[in-house]
């Protein structure tokens, strides 16, 4: 009996592990977990494959509320501001909402991309292993609404 209770104990763990990683619900996790017969690996690819499908059905509607964040660099020689549009202003004031919206900015102030597509393609400066528009699609999933990134501008002296 307390050979089991260590087992549930560490399958806790890894789910909460694959939670941080993902940023999936625990049920959700728990299900990977199972699904992928304790393989924390597998149980992440199944999630993340369940967290496009569910960006990709989100994707059409509109984005009328958002916020718009401003970075400047600590030399006061490059700057970006940026336009993060989502459905509802309840999104749009959410703190981690915002906090994606900085991460945009100083994605634009530090890769300089000249257009939206190629800001998407982008390597995320944080995180190489993913692009910016699977962050992006990451945040659709963890706020359930469609978010979008609107107008950018960067400026440098």
């Amino acid at each position: 009996m307390p050979k089991q209770e260590k087992m549930d104990k560490t399958n806790l763990e890894i789910i909460k592990k694959l939670r941080l990683a993902t940023g999936a619900g625990i049920i959700d996790c728990k299900n990977a977990f199972q699904e992928a017969k304790g393989d924390f690996a597998k149980a992440k690819k199944i999630l993340e494959k369940k967290a496009l499908k569910k960006a990709k059905e989100k994707i059409n509607r509109p984005t009328a509320q958002g916020f718009i964040a401003t970075y400047t660099h600590s030399t006061g020689k490059i700057g970006a501001m940026v336009e993060i549009l989502s459905e509802t202003d309840f999104v749009a004031r959410n703190e981690e909402f915002r906090q994606f919206a900085k991460e945009i900015c100083l994605q634009i102030a530090a890769m300089n991309p000249k257009n939206l597509k190629e800001l998407l393609k982008q390597e995320y400066i944080r995180d190489p292993a993913k692009t910016i528009n699977e962050l992006m699609k990451s945040n659709i999933v963890k706020f359930g609404e469609n978010i979008k990134i609107g107008r950018f501008a960067r400026f440098e002296i």
